[in-house]
């Protein structure tokens, strides 16, 4: 008999449900996250049949910008990153679902606009009035978004429909600040509509780690500390600051922009225990419990055990790079 645990996981995270219409905002439309990241993996979900019927993306930003430009340039974008290449035909079938709104993240103003636009919308296509908003700005502004998003009620889910709020990372900047942000989305959405995301997550090497680990007979009676001698996980990009991101990240730097989330939710995958089920809270317990276990250093074992360093002037896949100091807005 098949263990039903062990076949979950070998049929992955790919047994979802096709997800109701709805509308996508996404704040931040002309940002480096939105067109080499989502755009790309919007446009492959719609290739794989794993996006609703109808369903509408609206880009908002302060740009001057209209549909037809900013779908444009979008599809440069999709050219170079979409995994699984770019087709001239699906993409504009996929484009017309594209739409492109002006505003500033500072003025309730324009949230009161966008409601109106999104309303419009929802009432030319059958969209549920289901909302996701997507939250791709500097992390300055995800106060600012979801202020405003409460000031216009977009935050409220409509009657016959659901609000809900993906966040990215950095989510804070310290600990202090990281509890703050939360509060401000526990006082603006409800818990079960708020999603704060990791992307490295839904990478496919990341997701395989819980198959290789639990639904593998060779590994499985292995992976323990008797029989492995140590963990390194090394994160080698092939991306220097492309996009304007050197504003961003020398700021973020590398311990909050990769280590605090990235690399510990991979070191999270690697160490922790089986969960009990496949949930999402199951899978965060065992998380949790290995995230307590990590022993913090002192300020002499950082001196001892960290190094910290920028990298310089050299050559990749047979092209000059600059150095981090030469990088673009650094």
């Amino acid at each position: 008999m098949p263990d039903p645990y062990v076949e979950s996981l070998r049929r992955g995270f790919k047994s979802r449900d096709i997800p109701g219409s709805c509308s996508i905002i996404i704040f931040g439309a002309t940002g480096d996250l939105t067109h080499r990241k989502l755009i790309p993996a919007l446009y492959n979900l719609f290739l794989n049949k794993e996006l609703p019927s109808s369903f509408k993306i609206i880009g908002f930003a302060r740009r001057d910008k209209n549909d037809a430009i900013w779908r444009s340039e979008l599809e440069r974008s999709n050219h170079e990153n979409s995994r699984s290449g770019h087709n001239e035909k699906k993409w504009e079938e996929f484009s017309k679902s594209l739409f492109y709104f002006q505003g500033d993240l500072n003025s309730k103003k324009s949230f009161s606009d966008l409601k109106k636009y999104i309303t419009d919308h929802e009432k030319k296509e059958d969209t549920f009035h289901n909302r996701l908003f997507y939250l791709s700005t500097a992390p300055e502004f995800f106060p600012v978004v979801l202020d405003n998003l409460k000031k216009v009620q977009l935050n409220i889910s409509p009657e016959k429909g659901w609000s809900r709020v993906i966040i990215e990372k950095p989510f804070g900047s310290n600990l202090h600040t990281a509890q703050n942000l939360n509060q401000t989305v526990n006082e603006t959405f409800h818990e079960s509509d708020t999603y704060r995301i990791d992307h490295y997550l839904g990478k496919e090497t990341a997701q395989n780690i819980m198959v290789l680990r639990f639904a593998n007979s060779i590994f499985e009676p292995l992976w323990r500390s008797r029989f492995i001698d140590h963990v390194q996980i090394t994160c080698a990009e092939h991306l220097g600051m492309e996009g304007g991101r050197g504003a961003y990240y020398d700021k973020a730097g590398a311990a909050r922009d990769m280590v605090q989330n990235h690399l510990l939710q991979l070191l999270s995958l690697i160490a922790m225990e089986p969960p009990t089920d496949l949930s999402a809270n199951s899978v965060r317990d065992e998380k949790v419990k290995v995230l307590r276990t990590i022993r913090g250093m002192g300020p002499e074992e950082v001196k001892k055990n960290v190094i910290r360093a920028q990298y310089t002037e050299g050559s990749l896949s047979g092209k000059t790079v600059p150095s981090y100091r030469d990088e673009d807005r650094v």
